[in-house]
């Protein structure tokens, strides 16, 4: 029997694999004139009003539940909040190819939070993935020693570090507590809806007086592209990719998101790259390759 291409889920990849690669370049552009939480509850809050909007078309805009709310609360959270929010802060001070090298460490720590939980075991192929990984991590620092007397390169390295954490987190939640609720705009709605609301109340705490006739129409595009490309259209198409394939084959989409950003950083914003930090992105990647790796198996006929 002839398989029928789905064009639809082939879309949607390429969306989350390009887009989410070009998104390190705009947070980087967005808080060069304002404020990081204020970047994030833009990007949020518009996203929430585009979804609002479409459910209101399809007249589909209904209360979810305190269940499914509990739900989309927490990978709100960690996801937006936390994991978007920190991102953004460190992309003040560290380069945006380095934020998105460091961002492909995410399924390793997915990987090692889902032995920890019972979701997988642990494997010698497993094993081996996470000491190449994690030796391009130390590779990075190595070349960047230096770097961590400053402190505002020391800070952003912290804020990445809780950010991939709470990335990791979210995903091994929904793991465990997945939702049944099948409407993915309304989801989504609700979490861009939230994290807007609780970005904008740190926002208005950590930049309580913000000058925004000093913000540049570069840096307000960017958060514009923000919204409507990297969350409404990266995420939905995230969220479809999930429901037709496996996380693990998402996953693998983080090396063209890591590629896209470090060759993004050079290209645009001149940031350098040394042979080392392409050798420790070539390790990064490999390791999370070799964990995430699966030989297809054989139907019997």
């Amino acid at each position: 029997m002839k398989q029928t291409i789905d064009y639809k889920l082939i879309f949607a990849l390429m969306a989350v694999g390009i887009i989410w690669g070009t998104t390190f370049l705009g947070i980087r552009v967005a808080v060069e004139t304002i404020p990081p939480w204020f970047v994030t509850s833009i990007r949020q809050g518009l996203a929430g009003i585009i979804m609002m909007v479409i459910l209101l078309f399809k007249k589909e805009l209904k209360w979810i539940g305190w269940e499914n709310l509990k739900h989309q609360l927490v990978a709100s959270v960690s996801m937006l909040v936390i994991a978007n929010g920190f991102t953004t802060i460190a992309e003040q001070t560290l380069p945006s190819g380095l934020a998105s090298v460091i961002s492909a460490l995410a399924p390793i720590l997915i990987f090692l939070g889902s032995i920890l939980f019972g979701l997988q075991k642990m494997s010698f192929k497993g094993f081996m993935g996470v000491v190449i990984g994690f030796s391009g991590v130390v590779l990075i620092f190595k070349d960047g020693l230096g770097s961590f007397l400053d402190e505002d390169y020391r800070t952003g390295m912290i804020f990445m570090g809780f950010a991939i954490t709470a990335w990791a987190a979210g995903t091994i939640y929904t793991k465990i507590h997945g939702s049944k609720s099948k409407n993915i705009i309304l989801n989504l709605f609700y979490q861009f809806s939230m994290a807007s609301c609780i970005q904008l109340v740190l926002a208005s705490i950590f930049s309580p007086n913000p000058d925004i006739s000093s913000w540049s129409l570069t840096s307000i595009g960017a958060a514009l592209y923000l919204s409507i490309f990297g969350s409404v259209i990266a995420f939905f198409s995230y969220n479809y990719a999930l429901k037709h394939v496996t996380p693990v084959q998402v996953s693998i989409l983080a090396y063209i998101n890591t590629i896209i950003a470090v060759f993004l950083g050079w290209l645009l914003l001149n940031e350098r790259i040394t042979v080392e930090f392409i050798i420790a992105t070539i390790l990064i990647i490999l390791g999370v390759f070799i964990i995430n790796y699966k030989k297809k198996e054989k139907t019997s006929k």
